[in-house]
């Protein structure tokens, strides 16, 4: 009887043995980059959120519509996609290295929507918002009128 304890332990040890070879099997497969078509789309709609909705971002350089900031965050996740693409060439070999990619991903997606929203607040000027406590500005066509054509 002794024998038969003996070897069911042995016997329970064994699983965990093919266990642990599918989870080392299951981990190559776990891919940082490139992220999935999902998690492209929730940067995009967290993009959108930026733009459109009150942020840090929108408070400084003013709000886009909604439709426009549907645009201007796909095109400007698209472009940083590609450009991390580009610039990582292949896959990459470990995980340590796909989290590089990633982090250069977010970057451009960050630097790429600064640029966006300083370009339009300066092609805009007067729909930036107020700076708190400042006084609202006379447009400066109507501060200096544009001289008189004789």
């Amino acid at each position: 009887m002794a024998d038969d304890a003996h070897s069911a332990g042995a016997e329970g040890a064994a699983p965990p043995a093919p266990a642990a070879k599918a989870a080392e099997s299951l981990l190559p497969s776990l891919s940082i980059w490139p992220p999935s078509q999902r998690t492209r789309d929730a940067v995009v709609r967290r993009l959108v959120q930026t733009l459109a909705a009150p942020s840090v971002l929108s408070q400084r350089y003013g709000a886009v519509p909604e439709t426009e900031a549907e645009r201007a965050a796909a095109a400007v996740e698209a472009e940083a996609y590609a450009a991390v693409s580009e610039s990582a060439g292949a896959a990459p070999s470990s995980v340590e290295d796909g989290i590089e990619v990633l982090q250069a991903y977010s970057k451009e997606v960050s630097r790429r929507l600064l640029e966006l929203a300083k370009s339009r607040a300066a092609s805009a000027p007067s729909a930036t918002p107020l700076e708190e406590g400042a006084s609202e500005s006379v447009p400066s066509s109507a501060a200096a009128p544009a001289p008189a054509e004789e």
